[in-house]
């Protein structure tokens, strides 16, 4: 037998989507359900596309399924997989605690998976193709393949090490900035609502948007970038290895730093061809 058609995949995407937001529930800003078994995300960037692909054919880790990468006015979308279940902060408050210690170990067990992975190559920040990286922490343009300090040098807007040293930031900074660290792959935005669950275990890792290789403690103070409960935090310690001195130098840079690169973010909106190439590639 040949491969199943989609029905759905012979409209226009943009009938597909108009069709998608009259007959489902909204799923997000950028996510629309065209169909009862799949959905269409965007405008998405390469990076999510590169992860996807990644962790599906390198783990187990429970990602969408890929059908189809589309691309319309510069801009791309990626058609995948409608996962059943409810985001991790919308089903929180129902779960009893032997369901939230199982889903951590979910948790665990994947984020492990992830840091055990092999990079392209050590002292390296890139996406999983070992292309231009993104992550709205350091700003709204694409960075990278760098090394560690080049990193580093972009998460405190360039400010000289050793005015950092003399206490401008902050001994935890110092510290951080010219630490050594082994490069990992990570999700960089394991936050509650990128986490599906079902029948109180994990049921898929959305949103890979922000990953990549990135330095080994990126996972744990990324999945304390936003505002969540207390419990959330206490929850992470099981998932993740702590990195308390990086934390305290990450929240430094949040609080005395401005937003990342917002005279920039216009730019992000016209991708380079080379990024179009390598999405549908």
């Amino acid at each position: 037998m040949g491969q199943s058609i989609c029905i759905g995949a012979l409209f226009p995407l943009r009938l597909r989507l108009w069709l998608g937001n009259v007959l489902f529930r909204p799923l997000g800003p950028k996510t629309v359900r065209v169909s009862w078994r799949r959905v269409i995300k965007g405008p998405c960037d390469p990076p999510e596309i590169e992860a996807m692909r990644y962790i599906a054919s390198h783990t187990t880790i429970p990602v969408p399924r890929i059908y189809a990468i589309h691309t319309e006015n510069r801009s791309i979308y990626i058609e995948m997989a409608y996962i059943q279940g409810d985001a991790l902060d919308t089903a929180w408050a129902d779960l009893s605690t032997d369901e939230r210690n199982t889903i951590f170990a979910d948790i665990k067990q994947y984020a492990s998976s992830l840091r055990e992975l092999q990079p392209p190559a050590q002292d390296i920040v890139c996406s999983a193709s070992h292309n231009p990286a993104y992550d709205c922490r350091i700003g709204f343009q694409f960075f990278g393949p760098m090394a560690h300090d080049e990193f580093h040098s972009l998460a405190r807007k360039h400010l000289l090490i050793d005015d950092v040293k003399a206490g401008a930031l902050g001994r935890e900074v110092a510290t951080t900035h010219t630490g050594r660290y082994r490069t990992c792959f990570t999700h960089a935005d394991l936050a509650p609502r990128n986490i599906i669950v079902r029948h109180g275990r994990v049921a898929a890792i959305i949103d890979w948007g922000f990953a990549g290789w990135y330095p080994e403690y990126w996972e744990f103070t990324k999945a304390h970038y936003n505002f969540f409960s207390e419990d959330w935090e206490e929850y992470l310690s099981i998932a993740l290895p702590a990195y308390s001195t990086e934390l305290t130098a990450e929240q430094t840079l949040w609080r005395m730093l401005p937003e990342p690169a917002l005279s920039t973010k216009a730019q992000s909106l016209q991708k380079p061809g080379w990024l179009l190439e390598q999405a549908v590639s």
